[in-house]
């Protein structure tokens, strides 16, 4: 069996970026003792019924784990290195807002095992920031990146593009500012409207518009050549990294491996008993946490994937990845022959358009196909 992914969610936030449709709440007060208990008990009980499954990589999502004391994150390290049986790479990512006195942390978090930072800069323009509902600057960003790769031994940085106004020029150069700082790995992300967001409002009574299709498709294709320039590789389709620095808890996600996720609202892929299984915990934070202390566990929802689901569900996260999809791996994973999947008129014709590499034993959308991967997708599966 592969090794596990673990996901652990910290659910809490400074403030709710008005882009973000992601699990976070504003608290006046974090009951962090309470949340770290109860991850800590959830941890257990997961940890008790998968048993002592290698563990590759263990991620610190949000919310903003950077509000987390490194007490804190030190103990679930240690709880999950002791569940779980840690491979010699084990890969620990916290991610990070780049404010002064979430910086400060940093050392904290070092010494407590964690060895990959995800920095959430979203932009080097102070107007931007503003716009974006940030609570740093620009200055502050810079100088938490350059800390955060001078204790880690790994570092990400993550910006959003494609913001109003935003002219290529422009991307050009704030890509330039940010490949300058010696970063091995990149997520650059197009800002999209997400349903119920502050954003969502916003943009439905015209206090901003997007730039179109093809000026958002130029800032991508700026992206790209810009990271090539300075030894990054796009391995998917908003992340890029130098040889050998993918995120590989995120690979597990788009290889279709086992994740477990713990904490408000995570989700999870897990075998057992020869049964891929997806969870997913309860949101609010207040009740998840009443629900582990009742059963130990705040799942909501627990349900077996068929082999179809499993094989669409692999097919859209696949072809995500520069490297595509495995034949043999994906056999294996879903029970499910990967072309009996595909409609072989749209393969044909995708593969003549440049869309998609076919060869015996992989499928690769091309850098072309992944740009248009969203309609590929519905027109390729059966």
């Amino acid at each position: 069996m592969q090794p596990l992914a673990l996901y652990i969610h910290w659910p809490f936030c400074r403030a709710k970026c008005p882009y973000c449709d992601f699990n976070s709440h504003v608290r006046e007060h974090i009951p962090e003792n309470r949340i770290i208990k109860a991850l800590r008990t959830e941890l257990a009980f997961e940890a008790e019924r998968l048993g002592k499954r290698r563990l590759a990589s263990i991620f610190f999502g949000g919310g903003t784990p950077s509000l987390m004391a490194p007490d804190s994150v030190a103990a679930l390290i240690d709880d999950a290195t002791t569940l779980f049986a840690p491979e010699p790479d084990l890969e620990i990512t916290l991610e990070a807002n780049p404010t002064s006195i979430e910086a400060e942390r940093f050392k904290g978090y070092r010494g407590a095992g964690v060895n990959r930072v995800s920095i959430g800069v979203q932009s080097l323009d102070d107007a931007a920031l503003r716009f974006l509902g940030r609570q740093h600057s620009a200055a502050e960003a810079i100088a938490a990146a350059e800390l955060g790769r001078s204790i880690f031994p790994r570092a990400s940085f993550d910006l959003i593009y494609a913001q109003p106004g935003q002219s290529l020029s422009n991307w050009r150069d704030e890509l330039g500012r940010v490949l300058a700082l010696g970063f091995d790995h990149l997520s650059l992300y197009q800002l999209t409207i997400e349903p119920g967001t502050q954003f969502a409002t916003r943009f439905a009574r015209g206090d901003f518009v997007l730039p179109e299709n093809d000026d958002a498709a130029a800032l991508y294709d700026a992206t790209a050549e810009a990271a090539t320039r300075f030894g990054l590789e796009q391995y998917e389709i908003s992340n890029y990294a130098r040889p050998g620095q993918q995120s590989r808890h995120n690979l597990a996600y788009w290889r279709y491996q086992d994740y477990a996720g713990i904490g408000p609202g995570a989700h999870g892929r897990i075998t057992i008993d020869d049964t891929l299984l997806a969870t997913r915990r309860h949101r609010a934070p207040e009740e998840w946490a009443s629900r582990v202390e009742a059963n130990s566990h705040g799942s909501v929802e627990e349900v077996k994937i068929t082999p179809d689901e499993r094989a669409r569900e692999a097919l859209l996260m696949g072809l995500r990845l520069a490297e595509g999809i495995d034949a043999a791996a994906y056999r294996a994973r879903t029970g499910i022959p990967l072309h009996d999947m595909l409609d072989p008129g749209i393969v044909d014709q995708a593969t003549l358009a440049g869309y998609l590499e076919v060869t015996p034993d992989r499928l690769i959308a091309t850098a072309e196909g992944r740009k248009r991967l969203d309609s590929l997708l519905a027109a390729l599966i059966r």
